[in-house]
């Protein structure tokens, strides 16, 4: 049985970014980890960079079936949203992958870091974006702008579940869904 060596590269240097970061990563590292030639990696991939990239591609299309799997047909559109911006943070929370990148983006500001932070942040809102276009088709929802809403919707749930938390205690899922739908769906006037 042949060894899938592009696939041993991946899954070393995810290892390597998930413990030391991207930045500290060397092709050294992921060779060793790899066990093959540092030589071995450039056949597959020019730059650490562009291995970032493959992995990141790949984290992206796992968060996007994720995301589906939070759909329900048969609840409103407010749920869903609900469901698949929780669904979302909490695969986040729970990778470590994710987790250092986030990290390292925050301390160091790594280029290449905040470039692939930018680009899942974009495939989350671009997700979203199209739920919000079909609410507002089936006239669940006013007219708005779909993305600025997905932007602000996904901002929102990033400062309840992991900016608050910086100097509070976390807040209750049901409670962000409360604050939610306050904030999205009733407003705060009387």
């Amino acid at each position: 049985m042949a060894v899938d060596r592009k696939q041993l590269i991946l899954e070393a240097a995810k290892k390597s970014f998930s413990l030391f970061g991207y930045k500290a990563t060397t092709m050294d590292q992921v060779a060793k980890l790899a066990n093959v030639g540092k030589g071995t990696i450039y056949t597959f991939f020019k730059s650490k960079e562009e291995i970032l990239d493959e992995i990141v591609t790949s984290l992206i299309k796992d968060m996007k079936t994720e995301a589906e799997k939070a759909v329900d047909p048969n609840l409103s559109f407010e749920e869903n949203i609900h469901r698949v911006l929780l669904r979302l943070l909490e695969f986040r929370k729970s990778h470590q992958l994710t987790i250092k990148l986030f990290q390292e983006e925050k301390e160091l500001g790594t280029r290449a870091v905040s470039d692939v932070i930018q680009r899942v942040e974009k495939a989350v809102i671009d997700y979203m974006k199209g739920i919000i276009q079909e609410a507002v088709d089936r006239g669940e929802i006013k007219e708005c702008n779909p993305e600025i809403t997905a932007f602000v919707m996904l901002k929102t749930y990033i400062a309840l579940i992991f900016d608050w938390e910086k100097q509070h205690p976390p807040i209750e899922k049901e409670e962000i869904s409360k604050l939610f739908r306050l904030y999205f769906f009733e407003g705060l006037g009387k």
